[in-house]
C-alpha cells in the first residue's frame, strides 16, 4: 500500500519574465539615433544650422560693437621718426596745408647760423641721401621723420612756433625728450622733439615766431648733442618739412 502520506514535492510557481524596460528603450534610442544620422542629408543640415547660427551672432556683435571714434591725440612715438615708415615729398599736398595767408617758416632764428646734422627721408632722394637720412637704432635703420638742426658751436639756440596756431600737447617722452606740438589750420602739426626751457603751455595760441622753446638733448640721438628735432605733419603723416618751405 502506497504511503498516502507521503508528501507530494510542490510545485514551485512559474516566475514572471522579467522584462528591463530602461535597457530596450536606451537600445531603442541609440539605434533611432544612429538610423538618423546614417541619412545623407542630416550631416549637411546640422552644419548649415551651425553656420546660419554662428553667423547670425556675429552679424549681432558686429551692429552693437560700432562706437563712434573719438579724436585725440595720438601716441607720438607710434608716428615720430622711429615708429613710422609712411613718408610724403613734394607734392600738390604741401600747398594745401600752408594755413591760411600765413607761409610757414623754418622754426628758428636764422637757417644760415645752423647746419642740418640729420634730413627728411624723402623717398623721392637719391640713394645718397637716403642713406644719410637713416637713423640707426641698435641693429635696424629706420627713415627719419624729421629735420634736425644743430649749431656748428654745440650751444642752444631758441625754438620758434614756425606758424600761427594752438600748442595741443606738451610731454616729456623717454626717448625723444621734451616734445611740444602745435595743431594749425587745416590738420597741419608742427612737432619739436628734443628741446628744454619750455616757455609754452597746452592750451596755449601762438603766433608765429613765438619762442617755445630752446634746442636740448634727448635719449635717442644723444650722438647729435643739442639740437632741435623738427617734423611736420598733415592729418598725421609726415611729410618733407622743406616742402612747405616757400623758395
Amino acid at each position: 500500500m502506497n504511503d498516502q502520506n507521503q508528501s507530494k514535492p510542490k510545485q514551485r510557481p512559474e516566475e514572471t519574465p522579467k522584462t528591463n524596460l530602461g535597457g530596450a528603450s536606451a537600445a531603442k534610442s541609440s539605434s533611432g539615433w544612429k538610423n538618423l544620422f546614417a541619412k545623407r542629408w542630416v550631416s549637411p543640415a546640422i552644419f548649415m544650422a551651425a553656420a546660419a547660427i554662428i553667423v547670425t551672432l556675429m552679424w549681432i556683435y558686429q551692429g552693437t560693437d560700432q562706437t563712434t571714434p573719438t579724436t585725440g591725440k595720438a601716441d607720438s612715438t607710434e608716428v615720430s621718426q622711429e615708429g613710422t615708415t609712411e613718408t610724403q615729398g613734394k607734392g600738390d599736398e604741401a600747398v594745401e596745408v600752408i594755413a591760411g595767408n600765413e607761409a610757414i617758416k623754418w622754426p628758428v632764428a636764422s637757417i644760415e647760423a645752423l647746419q642740418v646734422e640729420l634730413p627728411f627721408y624723402d623717398e623721392k632722394a637719391t640713394d645718397e641721401e637716403r642713406e644719410a637720412a637713416l637713423v640707426q637704432i641698435g641693429d635696424t635703420f629706420t627713415p627719419h621723420m624729421g629735420v634736425d638742426f644743430v649749431d656748428p658751436s654745440g650751444k642752444t639756440f631758441d625754438v620758434l612756433a614756425a606758424l600761427s596756431g594752438k600748442v595741443t600737447y606738451v610731454k616729456t617722452e623717454p626717448t625723444n625728450g621734451n616734445v611740444i606740438e602745435i595743431t594749425h589750420e587745416g590738420g597741419l602739426v608742427t612737432v619739436y622733439q628734443s628741446v628744454t626751457e619750455i616757455a609754452v603751455e597746452e592750451g596755449d595760441d601762438v603766433t608765429q615766431g613765438t619762442v617755445i622753446a630752446k634746442a636740448g638733448r634727448n635719449d635717442l640721438e644723444r650722438d647729435l648733442g643739442i639740437h632741435l628735432h623738427y617734423e611736420t605733419r598733415n592729418n598725421g603723416k609726415p611729410i618733407n618739412p622743406s616742402s612747405l618751405i616757400a623758395e
